[in-house]
Formats: C-alpha cells, sequence, structure tokens
C-alpha cells in the first residue's frame, strides 16, 4: 500500500496555536463579564483567529504545495476533510448536547427552540453549511448558533477550496501580488475606510477586525477580509522560505504572542468607542507581527526535552480546544446572568472550572473521539493500493 505521508511537523508553530487556542478560551471567559469593549480584559484576543489563519496558510504551503505531481485535488480535499472534519462534528455535538442548557443573547429563544429546528440546526454545522439568519435559534444571528466559533472554520474551508482549485497554481510573484492586495482589505476593515461602503452599521466595532460571523453583505466582507491577508501571506512565507532563528524562540513567540492578544484597549473619543489608534494596531498585528512571529517560529528550534514536550500537548489540544470550548462559555453566560449577585471569589472559581473543564474536555476528545477516527478515515480512505 502507497500513503502520502505527513511532512515533520513545525513543532513551534504548534505550540503557538494552543497558547493562541489557550488565550482564546481566557478571552471568552473574560468576555461574560466585559460592559464593553474598553473594559475587556484580554482586549486584542479577538485577533487570535487571525494568527491562526497565518499559521494555516504556512502550514498548508509547506504540507501540500510540492506535492501536486503526486496528489490529485481529490486527494487533498480528502486529507483536509480527514484532518479538520471530525472535530467539528464533535464540536457541533458537543454544543447540541448542552444547547438547553445555556444561554446567550436571547436566552429566552433558547428554550422555545423545537427539537427539530435544534437537529437541522445539528445536521447544518455537522456538514459546517451555514444558517441564514432566519433561522437563528440562539438570537446572536450566527452563521452557526449551536457552537459559534466555528464561523472561522467555514472560512478555513473556503481558503482551502481557494488554495485546492486556484492559487496553488499562482506563481511566487503572482501570489506576493495577491496578498498585496488582500492588505488593502485588511486596511480597509481595520482603519474603517469603508471603500466598498459594506461598513456603514459597524459602529459597535468599528477600527477592529471583529465579525464574519453571519450570511450578511457586511459580514461576509469582514470574514472575507480577515481570511485572504493572513492565510495567503502565511502561504507566500512558506514559498519564500525566509526565517528566523532565535534561542529560545517558543518562549519568546508565545509571550509575544500573549502580549499582542492580551493588549488594553486604547482609549480616545467616546467612551468604549474604538478608535483610530485601535485600527493601527489591528493592522499592525495582522500585516507585520503575526507573519513576523511565524516566521519565527518556523526558523527556531526546540531541543530541549521540556519544550519538545509543552509544544507537543500544546500542539495536540489547539484545534479540539477551540472547536468543544464554546458551548461550555454558554454555560458561564447563563450561570453569571442567573446569579448577579455572585462575589468576586465566586466569579473566578466558576471561570476556573469552566476553564480546567475546557482543556479536559478537549483532551478527552482528541484521544477518545479525534484520533482514532482520523486513524481509521485514514486507513479507509487515504491509504491506497500500490
Amino acid at each position: 500500500m502507497s500513503y502520502l505521508a505527513s511532512k515533520p511537523r513545525y513543532e513551534i508553530l504548534d505550540g503557538l496555536r494552543g497558547v493562541a487556542a489557550i488565550i482564546v478560551v481566557a478571552f471568552h471567559l473574560f468576555e461574560t463579564y466585559s460592559a464593553g469593549p474598553d473594559e475587556q480584559i484580554l482586549n486584542h484576543g479577538y485577533l487570535a483567529v487571525d494568527f491562526f489563519f497565518v499559521l494555516s496558510g504556512f502550514v498548508i504551503g509547506y504540507a501540500y504545495d510540492d506535492r501536486w505531481n503526486r496528489m490529485s485535488l481529490k486527494d487533498f480535499f480528502k486529507r483536509r476533510l480527514v484532518r479538520l472534519h471530525p472535530m467539528l462534528i464533535m464540536g457541533t455535538l458537543t454544543g447540541t448536547a448542552l444547547f438547553y442548557h445555556t444561554c446567550g443573547g436571547v436566552s429566552a429563544l433558547v428554550m422555545q427552540t423545537e427539537w427539530w429546528k435544534l437537529l437541522l440546526m445539528t445536521l447544518l454545522g455537522c456538514a459546517l453549511l451555514p444558517a441564514i439568519k432566519a433561522w437563528d435559534i440562539r438570537g446572536l444571528g450566527e452563521m452557526y448558533p449551536i457552537n459559534g466559533p466555528m464561523w472561522s472554520l467555514f472560512w478555513e474551508y473556503i481558503a482551502n477550496i481557494l488554495y485546492g482549485t486556484l492559487i496553488r497554481r499562482f506563481s511566487t510573484a503572482l501570489l506576493a501580488i495577491f496578498v498585496a492586495f488582500a492588505a488593502l482589505l485588511t486596511l480597509d476593515l481595520t482603519l474603517n475606510t469603508d471603500i466598498f461602503g459594506l461598513l456603514e452599521g459597524r459602529a459597535y466595532a468599528a477600527n477592529t477586525v471583529i465579525g464574519g460571523w453571519s450570511l450578511d453583505t457586511e459580514q461576509c466582507y469582514i470574514g472575507i477580509s480577515r481570511l485572504l491577508y493572513p492565510f495567503f501571506a502565511g502561504l507566500l512565507l512558506s514559498r519564500v522560505g525566509k526565517t528566523i532563528s532565535l534561542r529560545g524562540g517558543f518562549w519568546w513567540c508565545s509571550l509575544l504572542v500573549a502580549i499582542l492578544l492580551c493588549m488594553p484597549f486604547i482609549p480616545g473619543g467616546e467612551k468604549g468607542a474604538w478608535t483610530s489608534l485601535n485600527g493601527i494596531y489591528n493592522a499592525f498585528c495582522i500585516l507585520i507581527m503575526f507573519p513576523l512571529i511565524v516566521s519565527t517560529g518556523a526558523g527556531s528550534r526546540v531541543t530541549d526535552r521540556r519544550s519538545v514536550a509543552v509544544c507537543k500537548f500544546l500542539g495536540e489540544i489547539s484545534y479540539p480546544l477551540y472547536v468543544t470550548h464554546y458551548p461550555l462559555i454558554y454555560i458561564q453566560m447563563r450561570w453569571a446572568a442567573e446569579h448577579p449577585e455572585a462575589t468576586t471569589g465566586q466569579q473566578v472559581m466558576e471561570a476556573s472550572g469552566i476553564f480546567i473543564l475546557s482543556i479536559a474536555v478537549a483532551y478527552a476528545a482528541l484521544r477518545i473521539y479525534d484520533e482514532p477516527v482520523r486513524e481509521w478515515l485514514k486507513q479507509r480512505f487515504l491509504l491506497k493500493r500500490g
């Protein structure tokens, strides 16, 4: 039997993905208690999605760019589905199992949702088919009301489709031009220039990249703008092959990721309003710092046993943690709404418990479900008789 074996992994990049995923969980936990954007403690945690896209683009280029003479488009899509889709289904089923124990936005809508509507949303979620706003069952107008963060996986799949069908054929020069164009979309979004007139209703998040989770013109523009530069800048990095070697690269890059994602709100103008300085900061992170971190992570090495173990663990749980944690956040939202009199200590204990539980659920899902299922799928669909 012949099989196009996976290449050696970039251990530091795996570890950095895990660091960002953990910060995302903390960001969502703090978000429950934030009165507004100026009071969010891990203020720029939403930028983790854009960092994930840079990582994904780099890894896709490294894993597949030199294999198209031995791999068909069908093979590529099968490999991506085997890698991504089993855990995506687990995230959907987790959200379904906990749905009636959660709230969000319009909590009454959750309890008014009939079982067949929940089943329909479950089937759509398992197929990663986005729901229109009219089908909303939570009250937030999301593509995936059962498990909100799955919107970013929708755009991840779009990136894989674009790469496999078209952009893999681009020369490095043409790819660079495409990335430069995509950078203009990032600037349009972050600086709120709105050259296409699609961001008029976005006062709540002007000068940020927040958005991309609904099926309307504005949110789809935000989603595609968030996707194109980071993902294909990562692909361009992998093709150019210019990396930076740094002693202790994993630890320094991890610290830098944490600082960038936890950067406090930059005040100015009306209270609670995002300012142009926040927009500049968003653009700086996405256009410059995230590619620089990925380049450094790819060029550095981990040699001591502790760093290797940390990177391996963080890399393994990163995707399961991102996909399965948010249904637990919904539970925290409900608890906070039902216990407004809770002390700070009680709130800390509740949030800490959800944080630990999120990591435990992700690890269990990885070992008990994801790894065995992906191995079975690999044996069934990826191994070929030679």
